[in-house]
């Protein structure tokens, strides 16, 4: 047994470059993981500077300074998000309030079809199952209709921390981006010499994240939209919020979409009924997500989504349950992170194995 442990430890770790990668992984994992409430502050920043980093560099190669291109594109930013913040937010915490408020006459559709259950298939359903069902529908869409409605900014966070967000997080993307050279040099310099392995993953994970995050912002304002105006053409209720949703699940791949059919069929079956509109409904939401699954999808992310979809699966569960919503949001960067460093990773050179009759044998 210790003889295959000391194999499999020189087979991987016999090059100290795989050694100081592996120890920089673990520490910034283990710093993530323990101080990722502290910290959120910090990863808003990152996220935003990524965003944005696209928008100087563009700026800069018209020969504009990288301190005022930072300046007019974060002020750009926080101007649209300002209008979309005051316009929007309101819309749809208005909704959600209409639809709660709703929610006992849609338990009251659901229970009048589902009574009808045993009658259609006796075979199948009973009362019994189906009063069961009832019931627990009921304390479930109560619960969370009270949640929703208790809900307010004041419990959301104290206003010191919201103050910090809305002061520290602009002003740490401002500096992120204006001194991003001097940051990676501050922090290069950490780093263990002839590192060459860590700075090569360093570059190619680099690239890669921000390709994953401006695409992913921009495919989430793609399929929000879209959905929108299919869902309003469609005089679907509560619209903007249902499309909403569906936007900001493709941060969570497959999950997300999954999760998603069940407040939009809800809502159609509560607004028609079993008609063949419901089914419509349906129908126009898988297209959509067809469309981003198979044209949008490959289309922003060619160069970063090289996974398997069991393999982007697995990264969402995994990440998601170490570090919560950064975990999820990050599980395809960190995902292409981990097969990187797979990639790269130096392995010593097994011994060759001549065949037994082939000494002393001439060349073919």
């Amino acid at each position: 047994m210790l003889d295959i442990i000391r194999d499999w430890y020189t087979r991987n770790f016999s090059d100290p470059q795989a050694v100081i990668l592996a120890l920089l992984l673990v520490v910034v994992f283990g710093l993530v993981w323990l101080l990722g409430d502290i910290l959120a502050p910090v990863l808003i920043a990152l996220v935003l500077a990524y965003l944005l980093e696209g928008v100087v560099a563009l700026m800069q190669r018209i020969r504009l300074p990288r301190t005022l291109a930072s300046a007019l594109v974060l002020s750009s930013f926080v101007v649209v998000s300002l209008v979309v913040l005051i316009v929007l937010v309101p819309l749809l915490f208005q909704q959600v309030e209409q639809l709660v408020r709703a929610a006992p006459e849609l338990i009251a559709r659901i229970q009048e079809q589902l009574l009808r259950l045993p009658q259609l298939y006796p075979e199948v359903f009973t009362v019994e199952q189906v009063n069961d069902l009832i019931g627990t529908l009921r304390r479930e869409i109560g619960a969370a209709g009270q949640d929703i409605l208790s809900f307010s900014l004041s419990q959301l966070s104290s206003i010191v921390v919201i103050s910090v967000y809305a002061v520290l997080v602009p002003l740490m993307v401002f500096f992120a981006l204006k001194d991003k050279d001097t940051l990676l040099h501050f922090f290069g310099k950490f780093v263990p010499r002839k590192s060459e392995l860590t700075f090569r993953v360093w570059r190619e994970v680099d690239q890669k994240i921000a390709n994953y995050i401006r695409g992913k912002f921009v495919e989430i304002v793609i399929v929000w939209v879209t959905t929108y105006i299919t869902f309003g053409f469609m005089g679907l209720d509560y619209a903007l919020l249902l499309s909403f949703l569906v936007g900001v699940s493709v941060i969570i791949p497959y999950i997300g979409a999954v999760l998603v059919t069940v407040p939009i069929a809800l809502v159609g079956f509560f607004q028609w009924g079993l008609v063949a509109k419901l089914g419509y409904l349906l129908l126009v939401y898988q297209i959509i997500q067809i469309l981003d699954g198979n044209v949008l999808v490959p289309l922003l992310f060619s160069e970063v989504v090289n996974l398997h979809p069991l393999a982007i699966i697995v990264a969402v569960l995994f990440f998601g349950g170490l570090f919560g919503f950064w975990g999820v949001f990050f599980a395809i960067p960190l995902a292409t992170l981990t097969q990187a460093v797979l990639n790269a990773w130096p392995k010593a050179r097994e011994p060759r194995h001549e065949h037994p009759g082939a000494k002393g044998r001439g060349a073919p």
